[in-house]
């Protein structure tokens, strides 16, 4: 797997996401992605309960610890790289995350215009 470059939906240097919980499709902390990747694990966002319980009910549980994966669960305000189309279908849904632009993948674009990315991007 070769990852495609880390640039971010404003052109810059992709920044991290999180290292505490890891996330990422690469597990390095940033939402890089690569051909692989059809999940598109792009978006950076900051967690709300919202988010999650939406995404358990589609089928994602993201709340509950998995230790067989190394993954604690995520909690409200945890910051972790989503599918650029589960975070449109939150969006629809009325219950997307706040977006971390510099920590967002360009890849996003390709599923999610900008300018919908900076009317939710975080402070």
């Amino acid at each position: 797997m070769t990852p495609l470059p880390s640039r971010n939906v404003l052109g810059g240097p992709l920044k991290p996401c999180s290292a505490a919980p890891l996330t990422g499709f690469f597990r390095n902390g940033h939402c890089d992605t690569c051909a692989e990747d059809r999940g598109c694990h792009t978006v950076c966002v900051e967690v709300t309960e919202a988010f999650l319980a939406f995404s358990a009910a589609a089928g994602n549980d993201l709340s509950t610890p998995a230790p067989e994966y190394d993954f604690p669960g995520l909690q409200p305000g945890d910051r972790w790289c989503v599918c650029a189309a589960r975070w449109l279908e939150c969006l629809d849904a009325g219950v997307a995350s706040p977006v971390a632009l510099a920590s967002t993948h360009e890849r996003s674009l390709e599923i999610i215009p900008l300018a919908v990315l900076q009317q939710h991007a975080t402070a």
